[in-house]
């Protein structure tokens, strides 16, 4: 079925089929699915429908949509199969996948599962999977690769290929090893077609080929292999022998995830939640940078209070009136500025001279300062205020983006160097300094020019 769409009545259909228990048309309405769509049906049945459609249909068909579905489902799902049931669909994973499924089980679980895997190769990969620390490369690997010695000829090596071929889904690439399983380069499949089948494989092979350490952090395998375009990188340890592959699928996935974390992190929530967790995990999340911004109204209030005297001047109190704008322009402006360094961060492009940064920053604040101060003294001569007023703020406001801005460049690159994740800075944290520190200066400027 080209392009699926999950309708209601599809899925009402679905879960009729299984409410009736008639397994014979309800195989015959899943079995031509991509497996990618039994997952998107999955997700959207009940967990005890979930566990018909894995138990119906064959493990060939179920492995690789158990392995799409949500965290959450999955484990209801895995805590209702037996040992043997679970090993039989990690059986049809690549060792990644299987690794993955069988890291969410228990300890004990995890024994058990292991112990009832039959292909006894497949068992040892994802046991050496399993012992890698989580999001290194060496977690996110999969076992299943092309490889050739390079003292081959062509033909041999066509031939081994072909074998190896077969328990690898997709070949990227042909990655050429010694005795000692080093990685020495890669093969270009047009070499190879076009070579002399008696010419030996490293007379042939391109030396230079890009590779990850099996303990470099996932982000770190994510910017390599989106700077060079690569599909599939090969991963090594320190004698640079070659362990397994990851491909861009797995990295796609990476990225997916670490943008989540940052969004959420930009928003002001601490832990990885989703909309459906519980209210305690969603208040755990939310709490402490809700706190934080109480702290930051209420010191924003003590500065206020400091300047209280101004109330009892009448032809200074609309001064007051002026800071809910010179908060949201300091709060806006900071945020401006972190997610565009989180971004450069994220993405390795922010380099060169700090203080090279500082001049453009504060050039590009004082320009959008200086046309926005034009635009508040138009607003107060239109509303009839004091020139000498409307001029105070205008001025007060400059210095507060520009001081906005600098907090907002340089708390996410302290930050990065510190080694604590920048995008913390795009949220309550850059929000809530900004207020404190743009009503402070507001009042100070205007202190200094109205003298009082």
């Amino acid at each position: 079925m080209a392009n699926f769409q999950l309708s209601d009545a599809f899925l009402e259909a679905i879960q009729t089929l299984i409410g009736a228990e008639k397994d014979k048309k309800l195989r015959q309405k899943l079995n031509d699915l991509h497996y990618a769509d039994i997952a998107e049906i999955i997700e959207a049945l009940t967990a005890e429908e979930a566990l018909y459609v894995i138990k119906l249909l064959d493990s060939e068909k179920t492995a690789d949509a158990l392995a799409e579905v949500d965290e959450d489902l999955r484990e209801k799902i895995l805590k209702q199969l037996s040992a043997k049931e679970i090993a039989e669909e990690v059986e049809e994973l690549d060792t990644d996948d299987a690794a993955d499924i069988i890291g969410e089980l228990p300890s004990e679980r995890q024994e058990k599962v292991l112990s009832q895997i039959e292909d006894t190769a497949h068992e040892k990969d994802i046991r050496e999977l399993l012992r890698y620390k989580e999001n290194t490369a060496g977690s996110l690997m999969a076992k299943e690769l092309v490889k050739v010695h390079e003292d081959l000829s062509v033909l041999k090596c066509v031939n081994a290929m072909r074998k190896q071929a077969a328990e690898v889904t997709r070949v990227h690439s042909i990655y050429v090893v010694n005795e000692d399983n080093q990685l020495l380069g890669r093969l270009s499949l047009k070499d190879l077609l076009t070579a002399n089948s008696r010419a030996v494989v490293k007379d042939i092979c391109i030396p230079k080929v890009d590779h990850v350490h099996v303990d470099e952090d996932v982000e770190e395998v994510a910017k390599v292999m989106s700077k060079y375009d690569l599909e599939a990188i090969p991963v090594v340890n320190d004698k640079k022998q070659l362990l397994g592959r990851i491909t861009i699928d797995d990295i796609v996935d990476v990225i997916k995830e670490e943008a989540d974390k940052d969004y959420q992190l930009a928003a002001g929530i601490s832990n990885d939640v989703e909309a459906d967790d519980s209210i305690i995990e969603l208040t755990r999340a939310r709490l402490p940078w809700l706190f934080l911004g109480l702290l930051g109204g209420l010191g924003s209030v003590f500065i206020l209070k400091d300047f209280e005297t101004v109330m009892n001047k009448p032809e200074l109190r609309s001064l007051f009136f002026y800071t809910p704008l010179i908060a949201a322009m300091a709060g806006n402006v900071g945020v401006q500025s972190s997610a565009i360094i989180v971004q450069g961060l994220a993405n390795d492009i922010v380099k060169g001279s700090l203080l090279e940064r500082l001049f453009k920053e504060v050039g590009l604040s004082l320009i959008n300062g200086f046309f926005l101060s034009l635009v508040l003294i138009g607003f107060g001569q239109i509303m009839g205020q004091a020139f000498i007023l409307s001029l105070t703020v205008a001025i007060a406001m400059m210095g507060v983006i520009v001081m906005a801005a600098l907090i907002g460049t340089f708390v996410p690159i302290i930050l990065d160097k510190r080694g604590i994740d920048p995008a913390i800075a795009t949220g309550p944290f850059i929000t809530t300094a900004n207020d404190i520190f743009g009503i402070f200066l507001f009042f100070f400027f205007a202190q200094i020019i109205l003298g009082f």
